[in-house]
């Protein structure tokens, strides 16, 4: 099994390169057009609360004891998950344009 640290600095990276992303974007949608710009901005909304909760989840598994964190595991890999999935909708509407 991976070491928690390792798994939490994995985490941590994965979610500033997916913000770091969304920025990118946010700066593409003030620049679009007005019905391109309503869709990237529900896109940019979902992706900003999954990265919000994934990072919620990444800190309480920092603040797991040992025994607790293998469980907690699980919940971060379902926020992931569905950051990646948020994250992969987003980026097949940015690169439409």
């Amino acid at each position: 099994m991976i070491e928690r640290d390792e798994y939490v600095r994995k985490l941590k990276t994965q979610i500033d390169q997916w913000n770091a992303e969304a920025a990118r974007w946010e700066g593409e949608a003030r620049k679009a057009q007005a019905g391109a710009k309503a869709d990237y901005e529900r896109q940019l909304e979902s992706l900003r609360r999954k990265s919000e909760q994934a990072s919620s989840e990444l800190e309480r598994l920092q603040r797991a004891s040992a025994d607790a964190w293998a469980e907690m595991m699980r919940g971060v890999e379902a926020s992931v998950k569905s950051m990646q999935e948020a994250f992969e909708r987003a980026r097949r509407s940015f690169d439409k344009k």
